[in-house]
């Protein structure tokens, strides 16, 4: 696999530079003009405030999305969730699609692990963050992060462009990375299931200095896995480290990077009988070759540095760096299958693809005290490049598998390469948030942001360019938070919706930006004194100016308008010492209601559920014959969900899969757990796609047990 590219540091490297001067300057003013404050001690400065490892709640009050710092989720007045380290831990999830298959409002569309598609409200969310930076997210090429590296993942419902950036409306997720710790810790996990699936973790970090100014951190995990598919495998492997500097008492240096690599043998669904009907194949079929393959190559780097001045105002500056490689070649079906014969016409596509993603960031915080409250001003400027670089080609003409009896041995084709795009989409945003709180109990939130946003695409056959561009766009984002007790508050927000369109009309003409609005209520409540917590929303969402493809032509009509509107209930957290749980329903409604070639009134995004319910807890024994033994179970449902493909609905009437664990913590810092998971092995579509392929089983009954030591 291709190695990472030098100078990609350069300019994470010139942020933190920049950044360091200015810092130094600020502390020499702020030493001249304001008096001295006592320190606690040298580390009163917490390198994530909102850390969740070292706790067993499935919930978390503390979130950074949603804004640039870490705060009290009821002060964000925005629908979030919070996948803590013990919830990921005990519900097994180790990539970000585990996550959405059990948050509220959020959908993963089955492929390969690590390859599915995440959808929220209705939307595939397009880019994700970590520590607040974003890079793009891609289904088919791969580039989910595995999740033993983070701490936890924020996810936001609804838009996201004030501190996000333009991007898909529905949500986004904020992957928080595992700091280096004041103490020494080290932690390992091995795990071994059902169709061969293993997987190690190990985790080491603290103090490098005697001080413990310097600390850093080491992860690394890997794991090899097989499917309930025939042929199918994958394995993914990701190194990780991290070092925290505290410059001095009120700065913080923080650096990390890591390298993910990921092969499979790629699957890609099965086909549908010519009515759109099940074809009842085993669970295991597998439609495809046997040199089909994928390997993905992703090396990252993220930097911050952050200073607190002694008005307890904060200097915020971060870059981020990506590099990725992947190449993939496989075959497919592609055709609906006629029952008595039995047959799918194969293709097979190639491609290779390179990405290389900059980001950087630089933000103030100014606490501001008038007329008794507390308010304060955030002001900051973002600017993020893309380079993604494609070469593509297909062939057909393979030949046909019976899907009754169907064998991988089929010949490999020279595929010839006949798309070559290298595609640069740039932004540079400036934004704001006033916090102001008019009289007690009661915060108003004033935030916008001006978006410079341009793409470029390149055909690298013929070296003509195309460029989309867009200034100076203002997107406002307003929120009302009221505090009904100390426990319970009530909010309302409005959000503006900004992304770009790349092609043209049938006048030649470049497309205008889709635009658009959300507006929700909410109320979030800290429940009790053990920090379960719960949330309850409704929204609706106009997204305007969509560009719908014309069939048999290369432009696009302009005007087409999608609501999304629905509702949202959470609770997660401890109930009783020993005792987590997480619930929560989603109700989604998606339709069209301006469509500039088809009929209005259609649904948007069929492959989305109208509902969805999921739960999971776990009770831990705290004393006499049972101490350290814990119970665990959860249940998923999803209503009904089809897609149309051509004249074909291919349709799933909705399942329920039920989970079970149970373990023990046979001595200090030692545990046992045995999962299994669905139960009563429900046979369903997790998956409904095309009329020769993305239709996928669901996992039959699995087991997997887990081993995790930490010292």
């Amino acid at each position: 696999m291709r190695q990472p590219c030098p100078f990609l540091v350069l300019p994470l490297l010139a942020t933190v530079a920049t950044g360091a001067l200015m810092v130094s300057q600020a502390r020499a003013e702020d030493a001249q003009s304001l008096p001295s404050l006592e320190v606690e001690d040298e580390r009163s400065f917490p390198s994530d405030p909102g850390r969740t490892e070292g706790s067993t709640s499935y919930g978390s009050d503390r979130v950074a999305v949603g804004g640039k710092q870490v705060r009290d989720i009821r002060e964000v007045p925005r629908s979030i969730s919070v996948a803590t380290r013990a919830r990921m831990d005990d519900q097994n999830m180790t990539q970000l699609e585990d996550v959405a298959r059990r948050t509220p409002g959020f959908l993963a569309l089955t492929n390969d692990p690590g390859r599915s598609s995440i959808f929220v409200r209705g939307y595939e969310i397009d880019n994700a963050l970590v520590d607040g930076l974003p890079a793009p997210i891609s289904s088919i090429y791969g580039t989910q992060p595995d999740l033993a590296i983070f701490d936890r993942v924020e996810l936001l419902r609804g838009p996201s462009v004030l501190f996000g950036g333009t991007g898909e409306p529905g949500g986004i997720v904020n992957l928080v990375r595992k700091r280096p710790t004041e103490s020494f810790q080290a932690r390992g996990t091995l795990e071994a299931g059902s169709w061969n699936n293993y997987r190690g973790v190990a985790d080491v970090s603290g103090p490098l200095s005697a001080d413990g100014s310097i600390r850093g951190r080491v992860v690394g995990a890997y794991q090899d896995r097989e499917s309930f598919t025939d042929v199918t495998e994958n394995q993914v492997g990701v190194g990780y480290a991290a070092i925290d500097a505290d410059l001095d008492e009120d700065t913080l240096l923080s650096l990390g990077a890591w390298r993910q690599e990921r092969e499979a043998t790629p699957f890609s669904g099965l086909p549908v009988s010519t009515t759109g009907q099940s074809l009842g194949l085993s669970r295991s079929t597998f439609v495809g070759a046997d040199w089909n393959r994928f390997e993905n190559s992703s090396n990252e780097a993220s930097a911050s540095l952050t200073h607190r001045f002694g008005d307890d105002s904060r200097l915020q500056f971060g870059g981020r760096v990506a590099d990725r490689s992947v190449d993939l070649k496989y075959a497919y079906g592609s055709t609906a299958v006629d029952p008595a014969i039995g047959t799918t016409d194969l293709i097979a596509i190639q491609r290779h693809y390179e990405e290389r993603a900059y980001a950087l960031d630089a933000n103030y915080l100014k606490p501001i005290e008038a007329f008794g409250q507390r308010h304060e001003l955030l002001i900051g400027a973002d600017w993020r490049r893309y380079v993604q670089s494609l070469d593509a080609g297909s062939a057909r003409g393979l030949g046909t598998v019976n899907v009754y009896n169907p064998s991988p041995d089929i010949a490999e084709p020279d595929i010839a390469i006949s798309q070559r795009t290298r595609t640069e989409p740039e932004q540079f945003g400036i934004y704001g948030q006033a916090t102001i709180r008019p009289v007690e109990d009661w915060t108003v939130l004033l935030g916008g942001r001006l978006a410079w946003a341009e793409t470029r695409v390149t055909n690298r056959n013929t070296g003509s360019v195309s460029s989309v561009k867009d200034s100076a766009e203002f997107i406002p984002d307003v929120g009302i938070v009221y505090d009904v007790t100390p426990d319970i508050a009530l909010y309302a927000n409005y959000s503006g919706i900004f992304q770009q369109q790349t092609g043209t009309n049938a006048a030649l003409e470049a497309l205008a930006p889709r635009t658009g609005e959300q507006y929700e209520l909410g109320v979030k409540a800290r429940l009790g004194d053990s920090g379960l917590i719960g949330t309850f929303d409704v929204f609706r969402m106009r997204d305007k100016d969509r560009a719908v493809a014309v069939t048999g032509t290369t432009y696009y009509a302009e005007g087409a308008e999608v609501e999304s509107r629905g509702v949202e209930a959470e609770i997660a957290g401890t109930i009783l010492p020993g005792w987590e749980a997480e619930a929560g329903y989603a109700y989604t409604c998606t339709e069209y209601l301006k469509n500039a070639t088809t009929a209005s009134g259609g649904t948007y995004s069929t492959y989305t559920p109208k509902h969805v319910v999921s739960a999971f807890t776990r009770y831990t024994f705290q004393d006499g014959a049972m101490a350290g033994v814990h119970l665990g179970g959860g249940v998923r449902w999803l209503s009904s969900f089809y897609n149309v493909a051509g004249n074909l609905k291919i349709e799933e009437d909705g399942y329920v899969v039920t989970d079970l664990q149970a373990g023990w913590g046979f001595a200090p810092g030692y545990d046992v757990t045995l999962s299994v998971n669905n139960v009563f092995d429900e046979v369903y579509y997790d998956r409904v796609g095309g009329a020769g392929l993305f239709n996928y089983y669901g996992a039959p009954r699995n087991v997997l047990l887990s081993l995790k030591a930490s010292f």
